[in-house]
């Protein structure tokens, strides 16, 4: 396969990074200020925005799980999943909130419990709000936003062909014009953004890394120590994402899953396990009661919590938004094959569901450590990455479990930088990952350069200030693209409705049962299957072609003899085309068949792709009502559309 060269979007994307940083290191001062005003102005006057934004795409989110829409595929009818659910789900898990979860498990909570936006401190209603707020923040509308992203993208690439680019998003909203220079700074935003987006996140990774490393051996906590560690951490990252998705991340990915759910059962087991299971039932039962009216609350009657509001939630909500790009796309490309249904029940459900018992069992466990231990509460308040250390003191074999903390910390930086550059690569490549090596070494060192200078400078807050302010107009954006995403959708469900299998129909030239029976019952090899091709198949799509140019109706027939295939397209200028082909595909022979390991199956592929139906051993005629009843279906499909 030839490999992608750097493009107009690589370049213009380095560019735009290197002035930002200039513009952020060199005025610095000027720089935080600016940002941060920007996000104050946009936080105070368009909060509203924001939460109905997230509101919407929850709605539609859970709408397309369980409405008729579900059932069709992120790619063609034919395609199956490239990778098994526990690899999935740790692969989108390591990429969408690893490190938040070890960051904030502990601190959160205990944040609220401690600073609770409304009513008394450090009571039994500060507890359940602190739990409340927690679930929230890191719940469904947080997943929700990854998933709609990563359905549009998915549905637009591997079902219509197009790039697996952010830019492809937008197609229901500006056409083949994704495909110029408006697609082209489309996907240079999602770079800038993924970005900086991705290093300020790594770089409140690695202080706890640093955190840990100061608690487990006592080495320093310093500027130096944490360019150290972003350095060693960059290189295992790009030396993974140099090895691909299928082995890289997705190995690292099922270790952190299984360190993760080990650790989780440990607190589980050695905590108040009666009391844990009781708070995740009830946080759960708060979160589900309340889940309405947190949405719409904006403290419009409250106006001394706008600030706290502006501070957390609207945060978390473009946040999630700014990062939405790069998860979403990534989660995307792992995707493909899975239908919209199982996607966002695996999305959706299982993350959400494994954050509400990491947040229970941590969080409450610190509420319940720090009625009694009020040092962990001075040490959330005066160095946040040092909490999660603090806390497992008071659990069993402490030492070794913050070694095991470590690790996992690690490894999810190590996974997010992986994945993260390979996004950057895509986006750079127009979908493609088959680049050249020195460009995935490229963006993998990237992200780790720009992690350090902006670090060693203090660049964070006001970096993290422009990711967010990055996050409306793409939210303005994304609302369109959801519209455009509904409207697609409804049409290739109304198609699949057209194109219910009805099989082998029944002519007058069409073969006794008997003959029908060995047919079916006869496993062919290459060459019968091949012959069968040759004589029965290509001389009906001729004299099918004839008859559509006897009606006034171009059509060609392609032969595709490297892959056995072999289908014709008929022309229906401004309607979609209709096709319908034949396919050799190779299947492995039941236990009770011949000695032959494998045998063949003529399957007939239609444009949406491959339709699981073998024509082998039809008769003329049969075939030709075959192609005929397709093509009725296909104009009903047009009629309904048109």
């Amino acid at each position: 396969m030839n490999k992608s060269k750097p493009s107009w979007v690589f370049y213009t994307s380095v560019t735009a990074i290197l002035s930002l940083m200039a513009f952020s290191l060199f005025f610095q001062e000027f720089s935080t200020s600016f940002f941060k005003t920007g996000q104050s102005i946009i936080t105070n006057n368009f909060g509203w925005f924001y939460v109905l934004s997230v509101t919407i795409i929850v709605i539609s989110v859970i709408y397309l799980g369980f409405s008729r829409l579900g059932e069709i595929k992120l790619g063609l009818d034919h395609s199956q999943p490239e990778y098994k659910n526990f690899s999935w789900f740790a692969m989108l898990f390591s990429a969408g909130m690893g490190i938040g979860l070890m960051f904030f498990g502990v601190a959160e909570p205990l944040m609220h419990y401690l600073n609770p936006p409304t009513g008394d401190a450090k009571t039994i209603q500060a507890a359940k709000q602190a739990m409340n707020i927690t679930f929230f923040h890191w719940g469904l509308s947080a997943w929700a936003i990854y998933a709609i992203i990563a359905i549009i993208l998915a549905f637009f690439s591997f079902r219509h062909n197009l790039p697996l680019t952010l830019r492809s998003a937008f197609y229901p909203l500006i056409g083949d014009r994704i495909y110029g220079k408006f697609g082209d700074m489309i996907d240079v935003f999602a770079v800038v953004a993924t970005l900086f987006g991705v290093a300020t996140s790594l770089g409140y990774g690695v202080i706890q890394a640093n955190a840990g490393f100061n608690y487990i051996f006592g080495v320093s906590i310093s500027t130096t120590t944490q360019m150290i560690l972003i350095a060693i951490f960059t290189l295992l990252a790009t030396a993974s994402a140099v090895s691909g998705i299928g082995r890289g991340i997705k190995i690292l990915s099922n270790i952190n899953m299984i360190m993760a759910v080990a650790l989780l059962i440990f607190i589980l087991l050695t905590g108040n396990t009666i009391y844990l299971v009781q708070s995740l039932v009830q946080n759960t039962g708060n979160y589900i009661s309340t889940f309405i009216t947190n949405t719409f609350n904006l403290y419009a009657y409250d106006k001394q919590n706008e600030v706290w509001l502006g501070g957390w939630t609207l945060f978390y909500w473009a946040w999630w938004l700014a990062w939405s790009p790069f998860v979403g796309l990534f989660i995307a490309k792992i995707s493909k094959g899975r239908t919209i249904r199982e996607f966002i029940i695996g999305v959706l459900l299982v993350p959400t569901g494994f954050t509400f018992m990491w947040m229970t069992f941590f969080g409450n466990s610190a509420i319940k450590i720090v009625q009694t231990y009020p040092k962990l509460a001075q040490m959330v308040n005066s160095d946040v990455s040092l909490s999660l250390y603090m806390f497992l003191e008071k659990f069993p074999a402490s030492g070794i479990i913050s070694v095991l903390a470590t690790v996992m910390i690690i490894i999810f930086f190590v996974t997010s930088a992986d994945s993260a550059s390979t996004v950057l690569n895509m986006l750079c490549s127009n979908g493609n990952d088959k680049t050249a090596l020195w460009q995935k070494i490229f963006w993998g060192l990237s992200i780790g350069v720009v992690a350090m200078v902006l670090m060693l400078n203090d660049g964070l807050a006001g970096l993290q200030a422009m990711t967010i302010i990055f996050a409306f107009p793409f939210t303005i954006a994304l609302m369109v693209a959801i519209y455009g995403l509904f409207k697609a959708l409804k049409i290739d469900f109304a198609k699949k409705n057209t194109q219910i299998f009805n099989p082998a129909p029944i002519s007058q030239n069409s073969k006794s049962w008997q003959e029908r029976l060995r047919d079916i019952i006869y496993l062919p090899e290459q060459t019968t299957a091949q012959s069968f091709v040759k004589t029965v198949v290509a001389p009906v799509f001729f004299e099918i072609k004839t008859e559509f140019k006897k009606n006034g109706l171009n059509s060609k027939i392609i032969t595709d003899k490297a892959n056995h295939k072999i289908h014709i397209v008929v022309a229906l200028k401004d309607e979609s085309d209709f096709l319908y082909g034949i396919k050799l595909v190779e299947r492995e022979k039941p236990s009770y068949a011949s000695k032959d390991d494998s045998y063949y199956r003529a399957e007939v592929f239609l444009k949406e792709g491959g339709q699981n139906y073998d024509v082998f051993g039809w008769a003329k005629q049969t075939l030709i009502n075959d192609i005929v009843e397709q093509y009725r279906k296909h104009m009903q499909f047009l009629h309904i559309v048109r």
